[in-house]
C-alpha cells in the first residue's frame, strides 16, 4: 500500500438519512448536487471487504416508508488462510487485505449511467435518479444485517420499521455472486422489491416460483458448453480436466457438459469440485493442484461460482502450472488475482465472454474521472493514492504528493486495467437503464390514465415495477437489445478471448475468435490462430490427448477399464482400409478394389487373366506348341516308316490315333491361355475330358492288343477271333461314348461360365472360367483316372511277356507318369488361386501328354531313326540268334 494510510476526515458531517458502518459511529457519506437538478448521492461506506451501491430515483421529501434500489459491488477481498467475513469489520489474527481494484470499474460504469440518464431530457424528464453505495461483506450474517439497515434507513436493527427521509428506494441492483443474490432475495421478497443482478447467469435464480422479484441481466449460458466443445474439437483436444464449483450450477453444467463431450469423443481425465465456501484455502486443501502437474491433460476447463473459483485463483500462484491451457467461462465469472508475470498459470488461456458492443463515452468517462469529482468517495481516493502515489485536494487522504496535470486512471499499473470495459460493468450499465426505462413507462402510463400530478410527484411503490420489468424492451446506446423475454436466451454470441500477461504487469484479454449459436443445429466457430499467445511452455499449438492419434490405415481399439479416448492403434486387416485419422472401424474395399500398401485408401483393381503376353502364359504356350510340333514330327516319322516291323508290331492304327490325340491334347491347353469367353470356357473342360479319354482309352486298347497278341500263339479259336475282329479297337468308342455322356450331363446341369475372381490377388480382378459343377468336373477326372489305372494294371501284368517289340513296359511307364501327374495335380490345384490355378491345370495337361509321348514313342523313334538295322527282318533274325 506504498506506506500510505488514509484516515477519515473528522470534519465529515452526516447528512440526514445516512447511516454508519457496522461497529463504527462515524458518518460515512455526503449528499451531492448535480448541475441539471437536485440529486441525492451518498458515497460509499469505507470498509475492508466490499461496496454496495443503491440506485434511487430522487423524489420529494416523503415519509420514511418508501424503499430504494441497491447495487452491490465487491472491490476488496481477503487473501489469507482465514475467513473472508470479519466480525464488525475487524481482521482475524492473520488477516491481510487484498484489494480487487478492477471491480471499481462497476462503480464508474454505474455513475456514468446515472449521469447520462439525469442529463437526458427524453428519459425521466424533471426527475433525477440518486444512489447509495453499501459494503458487500463476504458473510451471510453481515450481508443480511446490511440489507436490514438499508431497509430500515438507520444503523439500528429495527425490523418492520422504515425511517427513510430522503427519496423512495424502488429497486435493487446486486452482484456479483448468486449466493449474494439469494441472500438478498430471501429478505427483499417479503417487500416485493425488484432485484436486478449483474452477475453470471444462474438457472437457480431463474426459478420464478422461488424468486419472482429477481431479474438477471445476464443471458443464459446454455450454449456456452457447445462453444467450449467446438473450441476443443477445433484444436483436437480430447483429454481435459474439469474444475466446477460444488453447487447446483456446477453440477448441472457438469452433467450436461460430460454428456455432450461423450457424444463428441472428448473425455475427462478427472474432475475437481471447488467447494463454495467463504474460507480461503490453506495449502493442505490445494492438493489437487499437485495432480495437475503430473496429469497428461494439458487443457483445463474452469466453470463455477466466484467463491468456488477463489481457491483456483490462489492456487495458480502457489502452484505455477505453465504447461496447461485454461478455458474459462468468462472473465466476470472468475476472480483473477493481480499477478504481474508471464509465468502465471492462466497466461495463454481462453475466456468466453458474451458479445457486446462498446458503450459510447464510457471509456472516456473512466479515463477522465478522478477523486476530486467525488470527494466523499473514500475508495476512489485510496485507489488513486495506492497506485498513482499522489492525492488531490479535498481527498480523505489529505494532500500527499503532487499529481501531474494529466494524471488519470489511464496510468494505473498494467495489472489494473480499468479502461477495458468488463462484462459486469456492461450489465451494470444496462441495469441502471432498465430501471430508468421502467420508471419512465410507469409515469407515462399514469399520465395517460389521467393523473398529471404523477409526472411532478409520482407515487411509485417497488412492487409496481414488476409488470413493466417483465415486458421491458429497449435498445441501449451501444445498439444492443435489452429485455427479460425468454427469447433472448435462444440465441447466443460469445467472444473468445486470449489471456495474455506481459512482463511489465499488463494483462490483456485479446479477442481471437467468436462462437455463435442460433439453434442447436446452427452453430459456428471462428478462430484466428495467428493471434493466439500460448502458455510459455508451448511453442506451437499444444496437444491434449490420452492417446496419440491413429493415422490412416489404423483403427482405434479401446483399452479395457479406461475412457474411450484412451486406446491403442491396430493395423486394419487385409482388404480393409481406414482413410481418416482416429478411425473407429476399418472399411472393407469393394470387390473391384484393393487397399494400398498403407491401407489408407482403396485402389481400382486391374482386370487380368493368363495372357499370352505375360511370361507364364507365353512359356506354357511355347511348350504346348513345341510338343505339338514334336508330336506331328513323330506322326510323320511313323507314317513314313509305316511298313517297318516296329510300327506294324503294336497296331499301327492305334499308334496313329494316339499321336493325333496327343497332338490335340497339346493344342487344347491353348484354350486355357488368353482372355476367357463363353466359347472357350465351354470348350476348355469338355475338349480336355474328351481328348484325354481318347488318349487313355487308346493306351488301354494298345495294352489289350499286346495281351491278345501273346494269347494268339496258344491254341484256341476264341482269342484268335477276338484279335482278328479287332475287339481292342472297340474300347476307344465305348470309353469315348461314356465320357461324352458325362460331359453332356455336365453341360446340361451346370455348364462352365466366365467369373471375376476378386479375391485371389489383392490388386487384380482375374478373369477365369468357373467350372460350374465341381462334381461333374471331378467325375470327368475320376473317369479318366479309372481308365488310366486300368491301363496301368494291364500293362504292368504284361510287362514281362517275351517279344522283340513288346511295348508293355513302355505303356506301364507312360501310365505311371500319367497317374503321377494327375495325383500330384489335385493338392496343388486346390492350394493355388487365380492365374496360377489355371497354369497348374495347363501344366498338368502338358506334362501328362508329354509323358505319354515320351514313354511310348521316343524309344520307337530311336530305333527307327538311330538304329534302323534293328527295324528290319534281318535284324530281328540276328537278334533271335542271341
Amino acid at each position: 500500500m506504498s506506506g500510505y494510510w488514509c484516515p477519515r476526515s473528522p470534519s465529515d458531517s452526516s447528512p440526514e438519512g445516512t447511516s454508519s458502518p457496522v461497529g463504527d459511529s462515524r458518518p460515512y457519506g455526503t449528499q451531492g448536487n448535480l448541475p441539471k437538478r437536485q440529486r441525492l448521492q451518498q458515497g460509499p461506506r469505507p470498509a475492508v471487504n466490499g461496496m454496495r451501491v443503491l440506485v434511487t430515483p430522487l423524489l420529494p421529501n416523503s415519509n420514511c416508508e418508501y424503499q430504494v434500489t441497491v447495487m452491490t459491488i465487491k472491490i476488496a477481498a481477503l487473501s489469507v488462510l482465514t475467513h473472508l467475513a470479519f466480525i464488525e469489520g475487524e481482521f482475524g489474527q492473520f488477516g491481510i487485505v487484498r484489494w480487487l481494484w478492477k471491480n471499481y470499474q462497476y462503480v464508474l460504469a454505474f455513475r456514468f449511467a446515472i449521469q447520462e440518464i439525469n442529463k437526458d431530457s427524453q428519459l425521466l424528464p424533471n426527475l433525477t435518479l440518486g444512489f447509495k453505495f453499501f459494503n458487500a461483506f463476504a458473510s451471510e450474517q453481515y450481508t443480511l444485517l446490511s440489507i436490514v439497515y438499508w431497509l430500515i434507513g438507520i444503523n439500528v436493527p429495527f425490523p418492520n420499521y422504515t425511517c427513510h427521509t430522503q427519496g423512495r428506494h424502488v429497486a435493487v441492483i446486486a452482484g456479483t455472486t448468486s449466493a449474494l443474490s439469494v441472500e438478498f432475495g430471501t429478505l427483499l421478497e417479503l417487500y416485493k422489491n425488484p432485484q436486478l443482478t449483474y452477475g453470471p447467469f444462474d438457472p437457480m435464480l431463474n426459478d420464478k416460483d422461488q424468486f419472482p422479484s429477481l431479474y438477471q441481466m445476464a443471458t443464459s449460458d446454455s450454449s456456452l458448453g457447445h462453444g467450449m466443445i467446438y473450441l476443443l474439437l477445433h484444436f483436437g483436444w480430447t483429454w481435459v480436466v474439469l474444475f466446477v464449483s460444488d453447487d447446483m450450477k456446477g453440477e448441472q453444467f457438469l452433467q450436461y457438459f460430460e454428456a455432450e463431450m461423450l457424444k463428441k469423443g472428448i473425455c475427462v481425465a478427472f474432475t475437481v469440485k471447488l467447494p463454495v465456501t467463504k474460507k480461503l484455502y490453506g495449502y493442505g486443501d490445494l492438493t489437487f493442484m499437485s495432480s495437475i502437474r503430473v496429469s497428461s491433460a494439458n487443457v483445463h476447463i474452469l466453470y463455477g461460482d466466484v467463491r468456488g473459483l477463489i481457491s483456483v485463483d490462489i492456487s495458480v500462484q502457489s502452484f505455477v502450472t505453465i504447461g496447461k491451457v485454461w478455458i474459462m467461462t468468462s472473465k466476470w465469472d472468475l476472480v483473477m488475482s493481480e499477478t504481474n508475470h508471464m509465468l502465471h498459470s492462466l497466461h495463454g488461456g481462453f475466456s468466453f465472454s458474451p458479445h457486446k458492443e462498446e458503450i459510447p463515452g464510457l471509456k472516456h468517462f473512466v479515463k477522465m474521472e478522478n477523486p476530486s469529482h467525488y470527494p466523499e468517495d473514500f475508495y476512489f481516493s485510496k485507489l488513486w493514492l495506492f497506485h498513482l502515489h499522489c492525492s488531490l485536494e479535498g481527498s480523505f487522504c489529505g494532500h500527499i504528493g503532487s499529481c501531474p496535470p494529466n494524471t488519470s486512471l489511464e496510468f494505473l499499473p498494467g495489472h489494473i486495467d480499468l479502461l477495458t470495459i468488463s462484462d459486469s460493468s456492461y450489465l451494470v450499465y444496462n441495469a441502471v437503464y432498465t430501471v430508468a426505462h421502467v420508471l419512465h413507462k410507469m409515469i407515462l402510463e399514469k399520465v395517460e390514465m389521467g393523473s398529471p400530478g404523477e409526472a411532478i410527484q409520482p407515487m411509485i411503490l417497488p412492487w409496481q415495477l414488476h409488470q413493466f420489468l417483465r415486458k421491458i424492451q429497449f435498445t441501449n446506446s451501444a445498439g444492443d437489445k435489452v429485455s427479460f423475454h425468454e427469447t433472448r436466451n435462444h440465441m447466443a454470441h460469445y467472444d473468445i478471448q486470449n489471456v495474455v500477461n506481459f512482463p511489465s504487469g499488463l494483462r490483456l484479454l485479446i479477442k481471437i475468435g467468436e462462437f455463435s449459436s442460433k439453434s442447436p443445429h446452427e452453430q459456428s466457430l471462428l478462430v484466428n490462430e495467428e493471434m493466439i499467445e500460448w502458455p510459455v511452455a508451448f511453442k506451437v499449438t499444444p496437444q491434449s490427448v490420452c492417446s496419440q492419434s491413429c493415422g490412416p490405415g489404423f483403427r482405434k481399439m479401446s483399452q479395457e477399464g479406461r475412457p474411450i479416448c484412451c486406446y491403442t492403434c491396430v493395423l486394419c486387416p487385409e482388404k480393409e482400409i481406414a482413410n481418416q485419422t482416429d478411425a473407429k472401424q476399418c472399411i472393407p474395399c469393394e470387390d473391384h478394389e484393393y487397399p494400398n500398401q498403407d491401407r489408407s485408401r482403396c485402389l481400382p483393381k486391374l482386370m487380368t487373366f493368363l495372357a499370352f503376353e505375360e511370361s507364364l502364359g507365353m512359356a506354357l504356350a511355347c511348350m504346348a506348341l513345341c510338343f505339338s510340333v514334336l508330336t506331328a514330327a513323330v506322326l510323320w516319322v511313323f507314317v513314313k516308316h509305316q511298313d517297318t516291323p516296329i510300327v506294324k508290331a503294336n497296331n499301327r492304327t492305334l499308334s496313329y490315333i494316339l499321336l493325333i490325340t496327343l497332338f490335340l491334347c497339346f493344342l487344347c491347353s491353348l484354350l486355357f491361355i488368353g482372355r476367357p469367353n463363353t466359347a472357350t470356357c465351354l470348350l476348355q473342360q469338355i475338349a480336355f475330358g474328351l481328348v484325354f479319354t481318347v488318349a487313355v482309352s487308346t493306351v488301354l486298347a494298345k495294352t489289350i492288343t499286346v495281351i491278345l497278341a501273346f494269347k494268339v500263339t496258344k491254341p484256341g479259336r476264341t482269342v484268335r477271333r477276338l484279335l482278328i475282329s479287332g475287339v481292342s479297337n472297340s474300347v476307344i468308342p465305348i470309353c469315348f461314348l461314356l465320357q461324352l455322356i458325362l460331359c453332356s450331363i455336365w453341360l446340361g446341369i451346370s455348364p462352365p461360365f466366365i467369373e471375376l475372381d476378386t479375391h485371389s490377388e489383392p490388386g487384380h480382378i482375374i478373369l477365369v472360367c468357373n467350372k460350374g459343377s465341381v462334381t461333374a468336373f471331378y467325375c470327368v477326372l475320376g473317369y479318366l483316372g479309372s481308365m488310366a489305372l486300368a491301363s496301368f494294371t494291364v500293362a504292368f501284368l504284361a510287362r514281362n511277356l517275351p517279344d522283340t517289340f513288346n511295348e508293355a513296359k513302355f505303356l506301364t511307364f507312360s501310365m505311371l507318369v500319367f497317374c503321377s501327374v494327375w495325383v500330384t495335380f489335385l493338392p496343388v490345384y486346390h492350394s493355388t488361386k487365380g492365374k496360377v490355378m489355371v497354369a497348374v491345370e495347363v501344366f498338368s495337361i502338358l506334362a501328362s501328354s508329354a509323358g505319354l509321348l515320351g514313354c511310348i514313342f521316343v524309344p520307337k523313334c530311336y530305333v527307327i531313326l538311330i538304329r534302323p538295322e534293328m527295324n528290319s527282318l534281318k535284324g530281328l533274325k540276328n537278334k533271335s540268334k542271341f
